[in-house]
Formats: structure tokens, C-alpha cells, sequence
């Protein structure tokens, strides 16, 4: 890979409606918002934010930003930057 290339750090970014604020589950994996994925941390935190900006009316939806990049490669100690 050139110096020049950016390595791809894949970001999933997901949401759903929890079943209570003080929890992690979801009322319903069916309904589950996958968003997409997205080869760098800037352009996942722009897909997230405006996500829930349009969900914020709803208190218990939730939208997260999953590193698949330190999943598929966790040993990888330059993979730690967002």
C-alpha cells in the first residue's frame, strides 16, 4: 500500500429503540437501522449525528458507531485511532 493510501478503518453505524434508557436492549432486532458502513471514523460520526438528530424526539432511540475495524483485526495495534 502507498504512503499516500489511507488504510480503510470500516465504522458500522446502527440504531434502534431500546426497551429502557437504562439499558442495551432493543425492542426490536427486526427494526433495527442499519445505516451503513463507512471507511473512516469522520464520515460514520456525520452519518450517527444525523441520524439522531432526526430520531431526537424519541428518547429511547439510539444510534451507535461499531469500529468493525478493530473487530476483523483486533491484534492490530495501528488500528487503534479513530
Amino acid at each position: 500500500m502507498a504512503d499516500t493510501e489511507k488504510k480503510q478503518l470500516l465504522h458500522l453505524v446502527f440504531g434502534g429503540e431500546l426497551k429502557s434508557l437504562n439499558g442495551m436492549d432493543f425492542r426490536d432486532l427486526d427494526a433495527l437501522d442499519i445505516v451503513g458502513i463507512y471507511p473512516n471514523y469522520a464520515l460514520a460520526h456525520q452519518a450517527w449525528k444525523s441520524k439522531a438528530q432526526m430520531t431526537v424526539d424519541n428518547a429511547h432511540m439510539r444510534y451507535f458507531i461499531v469500529h468493525l475495524h478493530r473487530m476483523l483485526d483486533p491484534h492490530d495495534d495501528s488500528k487503534t485511532a479513530s
